[in-house]
């Protein structure tokens, strides 16, 4: 009995795309190489003689360890595609001549994959925002709808140009919320690192003078060698314990929705870093309001894009609500208002934005305003910091140094 296998479906998920080396002759008979990228070596071949190309010899590309070739493809990356496109056809380039120059100039594979993927998509007849869509974890729904309405209202060159600025000012912010989050980590990370220093490798060298002298020892002092003996014996416990804690917090806030929200909260109200955040947030929120209102995008359906975009579930909910009121009939200030999470002036730059008709741009103005906040908040902060992180290394240095020498001050006593 034959069995026949039954045939499978084609599957419709792109195949990774490889590059190729080769070498062979062109159209006019002279020799040639360069590099091609294609699914397999059957490919490339089949690619290379469409071009005209005889080729002699074809390898697959190793991946270097350094090489930008496996690197992913970070936001910022989006930012500055989008960007380009938004330039070039601004400047009357077309645009899949536009995604081939960005395509070419580009080192990271990923990123030049993708881009020639929509290229082939939009050269296949499909819309770019379609195109994009095939591609859910660089591009969000609020990217794509904002595509499709520059299509739809044939200005796409300038939606191209909204979208890149929105994408750069969010990476912006999010760079200057890690740099002001770096600041107090750097001064816990320093003062473990001292400490254990001094504990494990200074310490001991005093304690075994201690044992000479035939007295008492303080009891901060021996509070200091205790903690220094413990160190030396269950270091390495330690080190596990802080990375399986690490871990821990890690999984849980990806597992557990409660937990996430909880952090969410707790980061609010940390005193320094809370307001800055705050800041961070309400300017996330008007940029993306105001983005997507200037692109014709209806009011409730842009909320929902802030909503999505807003980072921390506080104001996640603040959105949500005000979404909920505007979608009854409440005007924007007074759902804006009834969360009780926005500042004054955001309500009533809205408030005054509303009554102009010109509710987009007063958005615009407070998104800017807060941006600079947060830049000039990330700023004293780093200033601080400086003086903050001398500070603990003093307490710290100081403290174990009064700890070692409080016995010699005593020396008299035993004598």
């Amino acid at each position: 009995m034959v069995r026949v296998a039954a045939a499978s479906k084609p599957s419709n998920k792109p195949q990774k795309k490889h590059t190729f080396n080769w070498q062979g002759k062109d159209k006019s008979g002279n020799s040639s190489k360069g590099k091609i990228d294609a699914e397999s070596l059957a490919a490339a071949k089949t690619l290379l003689r469409k071009q005209g190309v005889r080729p002699s010899k074809v390898v697959k590309e190793r991946a270097s360890l350094f090489s930008a070739k496996d690197k992913p493809i970070k936001p910022a990356d989006i930012a500055y595609f989008i960007r380009q496109l938004a330039t070039m056809m601004k400047a009357g380039v077309p645009l899949l001549q536009a995604m081939d120059i960005v395509g070419n100039g580009t080192e990271k594979d990923k990123l030049k994959h993708m881009i020639y993927a929509i290229r082939d998509d939009v050269n296949g007849g499909s819309d770019l925002s379609r195109a994009f869509e095939n591609h859910p974890e660089q591009f969000d729904d609020l990217v794509c709808s904002l595509i499709n309405a520059g299509e739809q209202s044939g200005a796409l060159e300038t939606m191209l140009d909204r979208i890149a600025t929105y994408k750069e000012k969010v990476e912006s912010l999010k760079k200057k919320i890690k740099k002001a989050l770096t600041y107090p980590t750097a001064v816990i990370v320093v003062g473990v690192i001292v400490s254990a220093i001094l504990l494990v490798k200074v310490v001991p060298q005093f304690e075994s003078v201690f044992k000479s002298f035939g007295a008492d020892l303080p009891a901060f002092t021996q509070w200091v060698i205790g903690l220094s003996e413990w160190a030396q014996q269950y270091w390495f416990i330690g080190l596990l314990g802080a990375i399986g804690a690490g871990f821990a917090f890690t999984k849980a806030r990806t597992k557990s929705q409660k937990f996430s929200d909880f952090v969410d909260r707790s980061v609010l109200r940390i005193p320094i870093i809370g307001p800055i955040l705050h800041k961070a947030a309400i300017a996330r929120f008007a940029r993306t309001l105001a983005t997507t209102f200037s692109a014709g995008v209806p009011l409730v359906e842009a909320l929902d894009s802030a909503a999505g975009a807003a980072g921390n579930v506080v104001y996640h909910n603040a959105i949500i609500q005000i979404r909920n009121g505007v979608s009854t009939g409440q005007s924007l200030q007074n759902a804006i208002n009834m969360t009780g999470v926005f500042p004054t002036m955001t309500v009533q730059m809205v408030a005054i934005g509303e009554e102009a008709g010109s509710l987009d741009m007063m958005l615009d103005k407070v998104a800017t305003f807060y941006e600079e906040d947060v830049d000039n908040a990330v700023d004293n902060l780093s200033s601080l910091m400086e003086p903050l992180i001398m500070a603990v290394l003093g307490v710290l240095v100081g403290g174990l140094v009064i700890a070692m020498y409080l016995p010699i001050f005593q020396l008299g006593n035993v004598v």
